[in-house]
């Protein structure tokens, strides 16, 4: 039987179901029923709380994009000019959704959600703002949250369409960065270096450090264990 109703105790309980269901089984495989057995609570209180699933999403989003961005600072053994950062981020998010179909599922949807589109597109713009002025000296940054909304389609697009033997995942990486790079007129040489230094990196080993690490301070931050089969 469901606990009684507790506002604070009870938003603990259900972000904790539920990131810890969509990191296992993925976003659009987590039903409601499980979510409400998994934290105990009614379906009322669930509503009153997050309305749907895309409220939770949105705590989650936040949380994973931090890390990321936090993560990519730390590629390499030395400090990465502001460029590279972007084209590590983004490398490592892509690479991420290749390595595990539930964070593939987690990010498109996050990609695609109206309000989890928002803070995306706001989180990042800033983020573009500062690492792109340079070679964009009359755009605001608003001029930037519009550019956001045009790359960060690109990211969707790709992240939901699985690299195969002909599209690899290197080729992903190199058409994602060459566009997205063009976008924010950064010459064509740099991209060229930009694209070589992110390739000549083990892409996916980096990215699976960051996935065991993201998928551990998740666990932390929502309060739950981690099965023995979430990293896959």
């Amino acid at each position: 039987m469901p606990r009684k109703y507790d506002s604070k105790e009870s938003k603990r309980r259900i972000l904790s179901a539920c990131v810890r269901l969509f990191i296992q089984k993925g976003y659009h495989s987590t039903t409601l029923a499980e979510i409400l057995k998994e934290a105990d609570v009614t379906n009322s209180t669930f509503q009153n709380i997050f309305h749907t699933k895309n409220g939770v999403l949105l705590n989650l989003t936040e949380f994973m994009f931090d890390s990321q961005f936090a993560a990519a600072r730390n590629v390499g053994k030395k400090e990465l000019p502001p460029v590279h950062i972007y084209a590590a981020e983004t490398a490592i998010q892509l690479t991420l959704t290749e390595l595990n179909e539930n964070l593939r599922d987690i990010y498109v949807e996050a990609y695609s959600n109206r309000n989890t589109t928002e803070y995306i597109f706001q989180r990042t713009s800033t983020e573009l703002y500062s690492i792109f002025l340079p070679y964009n000296p009359t755009l605001s940054e608003s001029d930037f949250y519009e550019l956001e909304i045009g790359t960060s389609g690109i990211m969707r697009n790709y992240m939901a369409s699985p690299c195969d033997k002909y599209f690899t995942l290197d080729r992903k990486l190199a058409r994602f960065l060459g566009m997205s790079l063009a976008a924010y007129n950064v010459p064509k040489d740099e991209i060229k270096e930009v694209t070589d230094s992110v390739l000549s990196i083990d892409i996916k080993n980096v990215a699976n450090d960051i996935m065991k690490k993201l998928f551990e301070a998740l666990a932390m931050r929502f309060e739950f264990e981690l099965g023995e089969n979430t990293v896959n």
